[in-house]
C-alpha cells in the first residue's frame, strides 16, 4: 500500500484497519497454541468500542487476560465462572496453613508436657532418695548384716561338757574380743530332714565311719559328725563343711592330722555315695572363718579343733568331689 492510497483512508478508518490486522495475527496464533496443546482459556478480542475508535486511541492491549503453559498471554474469557478455582485454591491453602500451625503448636505442648512430667519425676526420686539415706546419715556407725553368721570355727569347747560349763580361759580358743559375739550367738534352726542331705562319713586312713547329724551345735556333735547349715549337700556345687570333736564326744577327728593328700573321704546320702579327694591339710586360727566360704564346684571341709586335748587351733582338710568317670 502506497502512501498515495493510504491518503484515501480516514483516520478512523486506518486506526480500524490495524486492529483487524493485529486481531488476525493474534487468533492465528491462539490457533496454533490451541492446536499444540499449550493454551489454557481463549477467549475471542470484543472489537473497540466506537468511542475508543472515534477517539483514535483503541485500547488493543489492555483486554483481561490468562496465560498460556508457555507463557504467552491469552484474551480472559467472558465467562466469569472460569476464575472459582482460583478462589478455592487460595480458600485450601489457607486451609492447609491453618493445619500445619496447629499442628506445630500441638507439638510444642506435647513437648512441654513431656518436660514437665520429668522434671516432676526427677523431683519425686530425689525426695524418695534423700528419705532413703536420712537413716544412714542419722547414724554414724550402721550396723551391716555378716558375711558369715559365725565368729569362730565350729568344735570349741566354751559350751557345756559332760554337765560342766567350761570357763573362755579354760577353752583358750575364743579371743577376749570375740567372746561378747560368741554369747549373743544364735544358731539357725535345725532343717527338716531331706533325703539329699549327708547320712554317713567313711574315712578308711583313720577308721572313721560315723552318723552326720544337720548342725554344728553341742547338741548335734554329741550325735556325731554336724553339717554346717547352709553349705552344700553331697555332690552339690558348693563347700560342704562337716565338724566334730577331736577329744569329746566320741573322739570323731582326733585323728584328722594323720591324713595325707591323695586320701579318700566318702560321704553318703540316703540315695548315693560321693568320694571326695584331699588335697590340703592346713592348721589356723579359731577365727580363720574365711575356710567355710562357699567354691564353685563340689567341695568338702573337715574341721576339728587341734592340737589333741590343747584345742587353741583348728585343723582344716580340704577336699574335693571326684568326678565319676
Amino acid at each position: 500500500m502506497t502512501r498515495r492510497n493510504l491518503n484515501r483512508f480516514s483516520e478512523e478508518e486506518l486506526h480500524q484497519a490495524l486492529y483487524e490486522k493485529r486481531l488476525a495475527a493474534r487468533e492465528q496464533r491462539l490457533q496454533r497454541l490451541k492446536k499444540d496443546g499449550r493454551v489454557v482459556e481463549v477467549g475471542r478480542l470484543a472489537p473497540p468500542p466506537t468511542a475508543a475508535l472515534r477517539s483514535g486511541k483503541p485500547n488493543l492491549w489492555r483486554v483481561p487476560t490468562n496465560v498460556a503453559e508457555d507463557g504467552d498471554t491469552v484474551a480472559e474469557s467472558e465467562n466469569s465462572s472460569k476464575r472459582q478455582p482460583v478462589k478455592w485454591r487460595w480458600v485450601f491453602n489457607k486451609m492447609l496453613l491453618l493445619v500445619e500451625v496447629g499442628a506445630v503448636i500441638g507439638l510444642i505442648v506435647v513437648i512441654g508436657s513431656l518436660v514437665t512430667s520429668a522434671l516432676e519425676l526427677n523431683r519425686d526420686v530425689a525426695v524418695a532418695q534423700q528419705a532413703a539415706v536420712a537413716p544412714l546419715l542419722a547414724s554414724p556407725t550402721p550396723t551391716l548384716p555378716p558375711v558369715i553368721d559365725l565368729v569362730v570355727l565350729p568344735t570349741g569347747h566354751q559350751p557345756p561338757v559332760d554337765g560342766r560349763s567350761i570357763s573362755y580361759e579354760e577353752a583358750g580358743d575364743i579371743p577376749v574380743h570375740l567372746r561378747p559375739l560368741v554369747d549373743a550367738y544364735i544358731p539357725p534352726p535345725i532343717p527338716t530332714a531331706a533325703p539329699q542331705q549327708p547320712r554317713q562319713i567313711s574315712i578308711g586312713n583313720i577308721e572313721v565311719n560315723a552318723s552326720i547329724v544337720s548342725g554344728h551345735e553341742p547338741e548335734q556333735l554329741k550325735k556325731g559328725v554336724g553339717h554346717t547349715i547352709g553349705t552344700a549337700n553331697p555332690g552339690e556345687v558348693g563347700n560342704m563343711v562337716l565338724s566334730a570333736h577331736n577329744d569329746i564326744y566320741g573322739e570323731i577327728f582326733r585323728h584328722l592330722d594323720k591324713l595325707n593328700p591323695g586320701d579318700e573321704v566318702v560321704v553318703s546320702t540316703a540315695q548315693q555315695s560321693y568320694t571326695y579327694l584331699i588335697h590340703e591339710i592346713r592348721v589356723v586360727e579359731p577365727t580363720a572363718v574365711e575356710v567355710m566360704a562357699p567354691t564353685d564346684h563340689a567341695s568338702l571341709t573337715l574341721i576339728s579343733c587341734y592340737p589333741y586335748l590343747v584345742n587353741n587351733k583348728r585343723i582344716v582338710v580340704f577336699a574335693d568331689l571326684v568326678e565319676e568317670s
